[in-house]
């Protein structure tokens, strides 16, 4: 259950799109048809072994948001596009930011179920999570608990993505509202952002 009305913690929508290989296509298609004065934050939980993430000097090519590449303590804004670093589990609490070393160092990285659970419980505004492009099932896990209290879920239509088992493997999950291309995720955000 999330913990209402702790101290510091934000009520704007938290945009949390979670991806893999094939995901950087699917960041771009998506910011590109994002308003960037919709009051929302954008998390963008790049699911990475062991290199380096480029998505903050990628991407400010795609929008007119700032893109910030995480560090610990970074307030969370609407108006932003945040990029987790590599190697890291990302949590937010009391509106900010926490970097933890990786809780699964080896295999495939569970991060962005470690960080759509850590939103469930922290976080006082809509929780919207996308899962597009990847391989494996990371975030999959979590949906319900994104459902469960009041959240929307989205994952990309897999006939749009390059690599469909991540957004396959959250829709199996049976707690996805909505199955679009990231041009229609971006417009289904806009819809419950000025809700």
């Amino acid at each position: 259950m999330r913990i209402a009305h702790k101290q510091g913690a934000k009520d704007f929508p938290v945009v949390c799109v979670g991806g893999s290989a094939g995901g950087l296509d699917a960041y771009t298609r998506l910011l590109r048809n994002l308003p960037a004065d919709m009051g929302v934050a954008v998390v963008i939980v790049n699911h990475l072994r062991t290199v380096s993430t480029l998505l903050h000097e990628i991407l400010p090519r795609s929008t007119a948001m700032p893109v910030k590449l995480i560090t610990e303590g970074l307030v969370l804004q609407p108006n932003h596009v945040f990029i987790i670093p590599a190697q890291r589990d990302l949590h937010v609490l009391e509106g900010g930011f926490q970097l933890k070393p990786i809780s699964k160092p080896r295999g495939w990285p569970d991060v962005i179920t470690v960080f759509l659970r850590s939103l469930t419980q922290h976080w006082d505004g809509t929780i919207i999570a996308v899962i597009v492009s990847g391989y494996d099932g990371d975030g999959a896990d979590a949906l319900c608990g994104i459902k469960e209290v009041g959240g929307i879920t989205i994952a990309q239509k897999l006939e749009t993505a390059s690599q469909p088992d991540m957004p396959a493997s959250a829709i199996a999950s049976g707690c996805i509202d909505f199955i679009l291309s990231p041009e229609d995720i971006a417009q289904k955000i806009g819809e419950i952002a000025f809700k």
